[in-house]
């Protein structure tokens, strides 16, 4: 696949309009398709790659293989208007299909939201784990990646009918299995998830998250910590991660919301983003506000990464997908190139694969195929207040290992 893209570049208020060509391989017989006139916008830490700049960019085989100007293709696809990027990054998903209540069908995710890489946070613990390598992981043409739970059978009570929270019973936590699942998948497992709060972790507060670190140190792997209603408190918490964990559901709404009464964030929040915590949205059906959102952007603290926190019981609302969640952002000010580098390169960093946010040469062949739409947009958030955003990020195609989707 070939593909011409116009670009434009932010800065002193102004845009300028760039042209790329994108080409990917099709299995054994490639068509080499064109996608003409896209526009590919590049957040500041893809300029080193050069990237604010005219020109052509050619994937084959799986991989970037080519940058420069004049790239022809086979195939033409006219892409006028609509933005290329690297591959977007959902660092909050739950997407082992048919093994979990909550899990939803990977590919037709990636494709309605235009995700090239899906992180599963928990879904699946040690007992369960090598199933959803087997039959969800290693056939999905998308990529799947994952924070091991540290309950033995992950989110295992997550529906309608039943929801049963798997850190109320410390018994279902299992270190040592953790452990071998971990070193056993290596290139699947990025780090461990536990859930704390009132619904998951119940009396026991924050002592699940003592056997998430456990494992956590014995592997080298981060830690993906859930918050919701206290106890713990959002600043015990806080205060317990260490530099590459991530808090997820960073903003949640009132109880156990980062903002105090005064409408201030909490100092606990500020010194563990200064350690090196990482903020994650994992909007989901439960976990985002527009009010908190607008108190944390008014006091500078933007989110480290935007995710959707997608399952089956918000799939359909009010998180919907990551390009919904992206839009919330973009309607509460957020420039676009912030908002992809916290869908490209900022989880890329936490789960330590930097060079799958990158459009480079040698670079792996993915990309998202994006629209800026104008017209009248109602967002919802988790306590059903409304915004009406006059713009959304759109999905519109994906590019996975070179091949178009």
């Amino acid at each position: 696949l070939s593909c011409i893209a116009m670009i434009p570049v932010y800065g002193a208020g102004r845009r300028a309009i760039r042209q790329i060509t994108i080409w990917a391989s099709f299995g054994q017989s490639p068509a080499w398709p064109t996608l003409r006139r896209s526009i590919l916008t590049c957040p500041d830490s893809f300029r080193a790659e050069g990237l604010d700049r005219i020109a052509d960019i050619a994937f084959a085989r799986g991989m970037v293989a080519e940058i420069g100007n004049g790239l022809a293709g086979e195939r033409i696809e006219d892409c006028t208007g609509l933005i290329v990027a690297p591959g977007l990054i959902d660092l909050h998903t739950h997407v082992y299909w048919g093994g979990s209540a909550l899990g939803v069908d990977p590919l037709a995710y990636a494709k309605k939201t235009a995700a090239a890489t899906l992180v599963d946070t928990g879904s699946a613990g040690p007992g369960n784990y090598a199933g959803f390598a087997t039959h969800v992981i290693a056939p999905s043409p998308v990529r799947i990646l994952a924070y091991l739970h540290i309950s033995i059978a992950g989110v295992f009570a997550f529906s309608r009918e039943v929801m049963v929270g798997e850190s109320r019973d410390l018994a279902l936590l299992s270190p040592r299995e953790a452990v071998r699942v971990a070193r056993e998948h290596p290139d699947t497992v990025i780090g461990i998830k536990v859930r704390l709060g009132r619904r998951t972790s119940g009396d026991h507060g924050i002592a699940p998250l003592a056997y998430a670190m456990d494992v956590a140190e014995r592997t080298g792997l981060p830690v993906m910590a859930h918050i919701d209603e206290a106890p713990p408190r959002y600043e015990d918490l806080c205060a317990a991660l260490r530099p590459g964990d991530v808090l997820t559901h960073a903003f949640r709404p009132f109880p156990n919301a980062p903002i105090g009464a005064d409408g201030r964030v909490r100092e606990a929040v500020l010194e563990a983003r200064a350690r090196g915590v990482v903020f994650d949205i994992g909007h989901g059906q439960g976990s985002f506000a527009f009010e908190t959102a607008k108190a944390m952007l008014a006091a500078g603290f933007a989110p480290d990464v935007i995710s959707s926190d997608v399952h089956a019981l918000c799939i359909d609302g009010p998180a919907h997908d990551l390009v919904t969640t992206m839009t919330k952002f973009l309607h509460l000010g957020m420039d676009l190139p912030a908002i992809l580098r916290a869908c490209t390169a900022a989880p890329a960093a936490a789960i330590r694969r930097p060079e799958i946010a990158r459009l480079a040469v040698g670079a792996p062949g993915d990309a998202s195929i994006l629209a800026l739409e104008d017209g009248s947009f109602e967002l919802r958030d988790v306590r059903g207040a409304t915004e009406t955003a006059s713009r959304r990020i759109a999905a519109r195609g994906l590019v996975l290992g070179g091949t178009l989707l």
